[in-house]
C-alpha cells in the first residue's frame, strides 16, 4: 500500500520536500505520482499538454516512466506549482530549454573542432 504524502492531505509540497528519486529504471504511476507529490490523473493530463513526457505503455495500457521523465515531471510541477507559469508557459519554458541544451551542445562540437 502507498504511504500517504503531504500532498494527500491538501497541503502543496515543495520541491525540496519531495522525496529522492529511487535507482530504478521504470517506476508506475502511482509511484511517479507520490516521487512528485501530484495525483495520477494530472500525470495522465500532463501526457497530453507536454509533448517531451511520453511513458512506455504495456501490458494493458500501464505507464511506466523513467528517471528522466520523473525529473522532467517534477521541474513540469516546480514550473506550474512554484513559479506560477501556466500550462502553456511552462511548456515554452521546457521548450526554450531544450533550445539552449541543443545551442550548448552545438557549441561544444565546435569548440572540440577548433582545439585540435
Amino acid at each position: 500500500m502507498l504511504e500517504k504524502t503531504a500532498f494527500d492531505s491538501g497541503s502543496t509540497l515543495l520541491s525540496s520536500q519531495l522525496p529522492p528519486i529511487p535507482a530504478k529504471r521504470y517506476f508506475t504511476i502511482g509511484e511517479v505520482a507520490d516521487l512528485c507529490g501530484v495525483r495520477s490523473h494530472v500525470l495522465r493530463y500532463w501526457e497530453q499538454e507536454f509533448s517531451q513526457l511520453s511513458p512506455q505503455k504495456r501490458r494493458g495500457n500501464r505507464r511506466y516512466y523513467q528517471h528522466h521523465e520523473v525529473v522532467l515531471i517534477r521541474k513540469i510541477r516546480s514550473l506550474l506549482y512554484e513559479e506560477g507559469f501556466t500550462i502553456s508557459g511552462a511548456r515554452n519554458r521546457l521548450d526554450e530549454a531544450r533550445g539552449e541544451l541543443r545551442l550548448r551542445d552545438e557549441l561544444q562540437a565546435v569548440l572540440q573542432i577548433l582545439s585540435k
